[in-house]
C-alpha cells in the first residue's frame, strides 16, 4: 500500500493483497442461506512470485524470516537451495560479501509474502519482487509489522455488545441490540441436543419474518455440559429472532461487534439538535461500511461498487480521512489487466473510478499512489476510448449495464450524463499524465476532453428548457429533460453564468422534472445545488429527508427513502420485502455537504497545499466543527458576530465571508473583494484566526 519503512515488515507483490482480499470478501454475500457471488470477473493474486535483494555485508549476518507459502532460498545465481529449518520462523546465516538473495514463494491460498529481519538485509523497503514476467518492481507492504502475524487475516477490532432489550414471544425471543451493528453472535452456556435458529433483521419486521428475512443461521447443539457456541458468519442486523428446539437451553446471548479501528477526525456541532443527530448517525453509517474496503451496504451486498464508493470516499474525507481504505478499494475495483469489461460491468462506474482517483489526489496530495496507479489508469482509459463511437462518445454495449440511477429512463445511445462523466475522466487522466511526466498522453487526453465538451453542449444543451437533454439514439435527439446531465455539468464547473441560473431554476428546482429519490443521486443533486448557491434549500432538505428516516427509527441511514410511502412499505426494494439496505454508505452524505458547504472547507490544490474556507450559517444561531487534512484539522466556529478558524499545520488558506460592517481581525491579511465581501489570507500554520463584525447575514 505504501513505501516500506526501515524496520522489517511483511512484503508482497504490489496490489496483490488488495486483489486477494477483494476476491475473498466478494463471496461472503448470502441470501436466505445461499451464496451470491458477484456478476463480474474476480481477479486473483499471483500464486508464484520471486523476491530479491542485492546487498553488501562487511560481516556475516543472521537473517530471521517467515514466509507465507512454500519457498526456496537461492543466492548469487546458484540453483542449489540454501538449507533452512522448516519452521514457521526460521533463520539462515548470510556470509560477508556482495550477494543477491532470492526467495521464490508459492501459495495458492493466500498471497505469497515474506518477512525478514536482520541488521542490513531485512524487508525494509529495499526488496524487489517479480511475478516471473520479466519485470522487477518494488515490493509492497501495509501495517503487518509483526513476524508472527502474516497478512492472512485482516486486522479487525472487536467489542462485546450486550442486548439492549429481550422480548419473549410465543415461539422464542426477540433480541434488540439497540442500533444497527455487524458481527457474530455467541450463546453462552448452551447445552442439550437440538438446534438454535437465528433470523436477523435490520428492522423488527424483518427479524419477525423468519425465513422471509434476508439472512439467517442455524446452530447445532449436542452437549450435556454447558458450552459457548458462536455463529461463524458475520451479519448486519439490529434485531434477531431466536427460536430453539425444546431440548436446547442457553444462559445468555451476546454479540461480537467487528469493526475497523479508525479515528473520527472530523466533527460538527451546532444550535440545531436535529442536524447534530443527522451528522452523528451519518458517521456511524459510514464507519460500519468502512472495513477491508468501502462497501455500499453491509446486510445485503458486501460487494465493492465503484459509483457507491465514489460517494463514500468524499464523505470519508470529511470524517475519518482514512486513506488506506480508499486506496485498498481503488486497487480492488481496478483489478488486473487486461481490461475486458467495465468495472462492476457498469459503464458509468468505470468513469467514477477516474473521478475517485482525482478526488483522492485533491484531498490527499498522494502523488506516489497516482504514479503506482498510472499504468492501470492508462489501460482502463484506452479501453473506454476504444469503445467510443465516431463522434467520440460512449454508448453501452450489449454486455454493459448503463445505470446512472434507479429511475425510469432511456439507456440506449449517447446519453449526455455518460459523456459528461467521460469528459471529466479524460481531464483527470490528462492531469495525472502531467504529474508523471507523460506529455504525449497529457496533450492527447486534454484535446479529447475539449472536443467532447464542445460536442456535448452543441448537441445536448437546450436553451428553451434551460438544461442538457437526455441524449441521442441512432441519430435522433432525445429531448427529455432529466436532472442527471445538468447535475454533472454543474458539479464539473462546465456551465457559464447564464447556464448556471437556467439549470438552477428550470431543472434542479423545477418540480415538474422527474424527481430523484435515491440518496445516491440526491448526493450529487444537493452538491450541485450548493455549488449554484442554494445552501439554505439544501440544508432544509437534509433536515427533512434524513430527518424523516430518523423519525421512522433509523439508527443508520438507508439505501433509499421515499417520504411518501407508508411505513409498512419502507423496507421494500428490488421486488422483495426486505431487500433495502438500512445501513448504506451513500446515506451518510450530510457529512460531506456540511463539511464542504456549511463549515465551508475544501482543498483547491492537492493535499490542502491551498484551501478555501467559506462558512455558511444557513439559518443557525451558531456552529462549530473540524475538517481533517493530511496535516492536521482545520477548525471552524461561526455565529452572527464572529468567525474563528484554526489553520492546519501546513498549506495556505483563504477565508471568504460577508459582513455589513467592517470586520476586525487578530491576524492575517484582510482584503475587500466585493460589496460586503472579504477575504482573509490564512498563511500561518496552526494559527487561531478570529474575525469579529457587527452582524453577518446568516443566509449568506
Amino acid at each position: 500500500m505504501h513505501d516500506n519503512l526501515h524496520r522489517a515488515t511483511w512484503i508482497w507483490y504490489p496490489d496483490d493483497y488488495e486483489i486477494w482480499l477483494h476476491q475473498k470478501v466478494s463471496v461472503l454475500r448470502q441470501f436466505r442461506g445461499y451464496i451470491c457471488p458477484p456478476s463480474w470477473r474476480l481477479d486473483a493474486a499471483y500464486t508464484s512470485v520471486k523476491f530479491r535483494k542485492i546487498f553488501e555485508l562487511e560481516e556475516p549476518e543472521l537473517l530471521t524470516l517467515s514466509v507465507q507459502g512454500d519457498f526456496v532460498l537461492l543466492m548469487d545465481g546458484s540453483m542449489t537451495p540454501i538449507p533452512y529449518e522448516k519452521t514457521q520462523i526460521t533463520s539462515v546465516q548470510i556470509p560477508a560479501g556482495h550477494h543477491e538473495l532470492t526467495v521464490n514463494v508459492y501459495n495458492d491460498r493466500e498471497i505469497p509474502a515474506m518477512f525478514a529481519s536482520g541488521e542490513t538485509c531485512g524487508t525494509d523497503g529495499t526488496w524487489e519482487v517479480t511475478a516471473l514476467n520479466g519485470k522487477w518492481v518494488p515490493a509492497a507492504s501495509w501495517h503487518f509489522d509483526d513476524i508472527v502475524h502474516p497478512p492472512a487475516a485482516f486486522p479487525f477490532h472487536y467489542e462485546t455488545i450486550q442486548p439492549a432489550a429481550i422480548t419473549e414471544t410465543d415461539e422464542g425471543v426477540i433480541v434488540d441490540f439497540g442500533q444497527e451493528t455487524f458481527g457474530t453472535v455467541t450463546f453462552l452456556g448452551a447445552a442439550g441436543r437440538g438446534r438454535i435458529h437465528l433470523y436477523y433483521g435490520e428492522s423488527l419486521e424483518e427479524a419477525m419474518a423468519g425465513e422471509g428475512a434476508e439472512t439467517f443461521d442455524t446452530l447445532s447443539v449436542d452437549s450435556s455440559e454447558p458450552l459457548d457456541l458462536a455463529t461463524s458468519v458475520t451479519r448486519a442486523f439490529r434485531y434477531i429472532q431466536i427460536k430453539k428446539d425444546p431440548g436446547v437451553s442457553y444462559g445468555r446471548v451476546e454479540h461480537q461487534y467487528e469493526y475497523l479501528l479508525m479515528e473520527r477526525r472530523g466533527g460538527f456541532n451546532c444550535s440545531d439538535s436535529r442536524l447534530n443527530e443527522i451528522w452523528e448517525v451519518s458517521a456511524r453509517t459510514l464507519h460500519i461500511n468502512m472495513r477491508e474496503f468501502l462497501y455500499d451496504g453491509m446486510k445485503r451486498d458486501r460487494w465493492v461498487w465503484s459509483g457507491d464508493a465514489n460517494l463514500g470516499f468524499l464523505i470519508n474525507n470529511y470524517s475519518f480521512f482514512d486513506q488506506d481504505v480508499t486506496k485498498r478499494t481503488m486497487i480492488a475495483l481496478r483489478g488486473k489487466d487486461p481490461v475486458e469489461f467495465h468495472i462492476n460491468t457498469i459503464m458509468d462506474y468505470t468513469l467514477y473510478w477516474f473521478l475517485s482517483l482525482h478526488d483522492y489526489y485533491l484531498y490527499s496530495g498522494d502523488v506516489a499512489f497516482i504514479r503506482s496507479s498510472y499504468p492501470k489508469l492508462i489501460s482502463l482509459m484506452e479501453f473506454c476510448l476504444n469503445r467510443c463511437n465516431e463522434a467520440g462518445m460512449l454508448e453501452g454495449y450489449p454486455e454493459d449495464w448503463v445505470f446512472i440511477d434507479w429511475a425510469p429512463m432511456e439507456r440506449r445511445g449517447e446519453l449526455a450524463a455518460e459523456q459528461l462523466l467521460l469528459c471529466r475522466s479524460l481531464e483527470a487522466a490528462a492531469l495525472f499524465a502531467g504529474e508523471v511526466g507523460d506529455s504525449e498522453k497529457k496533450a492527447r487526453y486534454s484535446e479529447l476532453a475539449a472536443q467532447l465538451k464542445e460536442t456535448i453542449f452543441r448537441l445536448f444543451w437546450d436553451d428553451e428548457q434551460g438544461g442538457l437533454i437526455h441524449g441521442r439514439h441512432e441519430g435522433e435527439l432525445n429531448r427529455q429533460l432529466l436532472k442527471y446531465p445538468s447535475i454533472f455539468a454543474a458539479r464539473f464547473d462546465y456551465l457559464n453564468e447564464g447556464q448556471r441560473v437556467a439549470v438552477r431554476e428550470k431543472v434542479l428546482k423545477n418540480d415538474t422534472v422527474q424527481q430523484i429519490n435515491t440518496p445516491f443521486m440526491r448526493f450529487f443533486e444537493l452538491d450541485a445545488l450548493c455549488l449554484l448557491g442554494e445552501h439554505d434549500h439544501v440544508f432544509q432538505e437534509i433536515r427533512q429527508y434524513w430527518g424523516g428516516m430518523l423519525d421512522l427509527g433509523a439508527t443508520t441511514f438507508w439505501e433509499e427513502y421515499d417520504p411518501d410511502l407508508p411505513a409498512e412499505l419502507q423496507y421494500d426494494m428490488y421486488g422483495d420485502k426486505f431487500r433495502k439496505s438500512l445501513c448504506h454508505a451513500w446515506g451518510a452524505a450530510p457529512i460531506y455537504l456540511i463539511g464542504k458547504y456549511m463549515l465551508g472547507v475544501k482543498p483547491t490544490e492537492p493535499g490542502y497545499s491551498r484551501y478555501r474556507v467559506e462558512p455558511k450559517l444557513c439559518g443557525l444561531d451558531w456552529m462549530e466543527g473540524k475538517v481533517p487534512t493530511p496535516d492536521g484539522e482545520i477548525a471552524v466556529y461561526m455565529d452572527a458576530q464572529r468567525i474563528r478558524v484554526t489553520s492546519n499545520a501546513s498549506g495556505i488558506g483563504t477565508l471568504k465571508f460577508r459582513s455589513h460592517t467592517k470586520p476586525s481581525v487578530n491576524a492575517g491579511e484582510l482584503s475587500v473583494v466585493g460589496e460586503d465581501e472579504y477575504e482573509l489570507l490564512l498563511a500561518m500554520p496552526s494559527c487561531d484566526y478570529e474575525i469579529e463584525f457587527g452582524k453577518v447575514d446568516v443566509h449568506a
